[in-house]
């Protein structure tokens, strides 16, 4: 079944020339088994990766405000990219023009290691999606130190679909949850069992909601057709729940940037 997006969204102006924003991916490339207990592959399974959409969609939208933007990967080295996700019956308009973008695709083949990023450089980082994030975004200890000392920075955190899992680890400057107390989305446990995507070592809602952040979402009959864009402006923070969300998740965090800049929050 197609799952649907959001890139209808209007897309609105800024010019954030000299300010720069760091797009992390996950480096898992196959959606394996894995033991609960160990934590080892017991059966390794299809290929997944990144959406292509939660990636390619807040690239776009910050390079058209004059950033810069760097991708980066728990990794580094070539982004895997979930093949479902560029179907052309599913792919997004900038999908397309990632596929025809040798900048872009250069980025994406070598992208940089973790590891390697100094997270104070960027004023927005961006935590994209897709099954492969649900393996090490959140299992990550180099990610949680990068959020934790962001977060301390006060760079804008955005998130879409399983990216908050890499929040999740991170902890405030007193050692509580990075999420504890914030307002927040990511993919729902309902949405998970639609697309019978349950064995996953790590759910986005579940996490959230043990980790006490204040979870939201919007659920429906079918969930990847509803979707739900978060923004906490206390914590400067920007989710969104699923696939459809990627445009308006950016673009909220161009908004609490831009306002940051002029004084408006």
């Amino acid at each position: 079944m197609p799952l649907p997006h959001k890139s209808d969204v209007k897309r609105k102006s800024f010019d954030l020339s000299g300010f720069k924003a760091l797009i992390v991916t996950t480096s898992q490339k196959t959606l394996d088994k894995i033991d609960s207990g160990t934590g080892a592959v017991i059966k390794k399974g299809k290929a997944t990766g990144v959406y292509a959409s939660e990636m390619t969609e807040p690239y776009y939208v910050f390079m058209e405000a004059n950033m810069m933007v760097d991708i980066a990967s728990i990794h580094g080295g070539e982004v895997p990219i979930d093949p479902l996700s560029l179907k052309p019956i599913i792919r997004t308009k900038d999908d397309v023009r990632f596929l025809n973008d040798p900048v872009l695709k250069e980025k994406v083949k070598n992208s940089i290691l973790l590891e390697d990023i100094n997270i104070g450089a960027y004023d927005i980082v961006f935590l994209s999606g897709g099954w492969g994030a649900a393996y090490d975004f959140a299992q990550s200890t180099v990610l949680a130190e990068k959020i934790s000392t962001a977060y301390a920075s006060k760079k804008i955190l955005s998130a879409v679909c399983h990216g908050p899992l890499g929040l999740v680890s991170a902890k405030k400057e007193d050692g509580s949850p990075l999420v504890e107390g914030v307002q927040i989305t990511g993919v729902t446990n309902r949405q998970l069992r639609q697309l019978s995507v349950q064995g996953t070592p790590k759910h986005p809602e579940t996490e959230l909601r043990k980790t006490k952040a204040i979870y939201q979402s919007n659920s429906g009959l079918v969930d990847m057709f509803r979707t739900l864009v978060v923004v906490d402006k206390e914590h400067l923070i920007v989710t969104g729940q699923n696939q459809k969300a990627g445009v308006e998740t950016a673009q909220e965090a161009l908004q609490l940037l831009y306002d940051r800049i002029n004084d408006k929050c």
